[in-house]
């Protein structure tokens, strides 16, 4: 039994910090959303295997509304938002793809060389996870800094925020549901401004793009 929550432990784990560098790999906005949804189904499924092994109920219920809001709620709502915009790729990222992938693994090296002194002071098989954890912040910070679009940018911040949760899941066994709700409302402010800039921005285009028409045929 337990063999197999470690197992599944580990699993979602590392889903979550693989989703994370499929962002990198992925220039098309509506796969690296993509990878979004099952990187926040992937928590999800990490503070539920946490609540069901320590007997939980709050975090429990915290993993439940982490897979509503973050694998569903606002993956659907970029997806909305990249609909928007007809230019759906990463075309002129600040680094390319390759140059990200080793930038990632760096990350990654540098993330257990720190976490694993941190994570030594109080040893467990949830504890040692941890640096996955901080790896997802430093891979989110990266993308926030060399992707251009919105959208990517967003993702990126998405990114360290579930890197943040991740390490909190595993050090301290989750964080109060006041907490986790507060940080989640906080995220769909974020996309659901993003939408309505994006919306704006479109009509102000199109509004735009009619007024210089008439001008021609004036």
């Amino acid at each position: 039994m337990n063999s197999t929550y470690i197992a599944t432990l580990e699993l979602a784990a590392g889903a979550v910090l693989l989703s994370a560098i499929m962002t990198l790999w992925r220039r098309n906005v509506r796969s690296i959303v993509a990878m979004l949804s099952v990187q926040g189904m992937a928590l999800a499924a990490v503070a539920i295997v946490l609540a069901l092994h320590e007997h939980e109920h709050a975090l429990l219920i915290t993993g439940c509304l982490v897979f509503l809001v973050k694998g569903l709620v606002v993956p659907h709502l970029l997806r909305r938002v990249s609909l928007l915009d007809p230019r759906s790729r990463e075309s002129r990222p600040l680094v390319n793809v390759p140059a990200s992938l080793v930038f990632a693994a760096a990350l990654i090296v540098l993330s257990y060389v720190v976490g694993t002194r941190i994570t030594s002071l109080s040893p467990s098989s949830a504890t040692h996870l941890a640096p996955l954890g901080l790896a997802t912040v430093l891979v989110g910070y990266f993308m926030l800094v060399t992707r251009r679009r919105a959208v990517s940018k967003i993702v990126g911040l998405i990114l360290v925020d579930n890197g943040i949760a991740l390490v909190t899941f595993l050090l301290t066994s989750g964080v109060p549901l006041i907490v986790e709700l507060g940080s989640s409302l906080d995220v769909l402010l974020v996309v659901v401004v993003l939408q309505f800039l994006m919306v704006s921005m479109r009509r102000h285009s199109d509004t735009d793009r009619l007024t210089e028409m008439k001008a021609l045929h004036d």
